[in-house]
């Protein structure tokens, strides 16, 4: 069964940030991350639709009509 632990490597040695395998030989794959700390990466939306949505009603009350409610189930 394959399992991951955390680890940085500095300077040739191995520093675990969890608890260390407790294993005395191990075939190992090893992926280096580029950066240390994890970044939060931020979706935005093009340049050619900014300034082009529309709030079509009520931001608390309902945009279709009360009396449309039955065709909507």
């Amino acid at each position: 069964m394959l399992k991951s632990y955390e680890a940085i490597i500095e300077n040739g040695q191995v520093q675990w940030l969890t608890d260390a395998p407790k294993v005395s030989k191990a075939r190992v794959i090893v992926t280096i991350l580029s950066d240390t700390e994890p970044k939060v990466l931020r979706r935005t939306p093009p340049a050619s639709i900014a300034g082009k949505g529309r709030t079509l009603g009520d931001l608390v009350t309902s945009v279709v009509e009360e009396q449309d409610w039955e065709c909507l189930k």
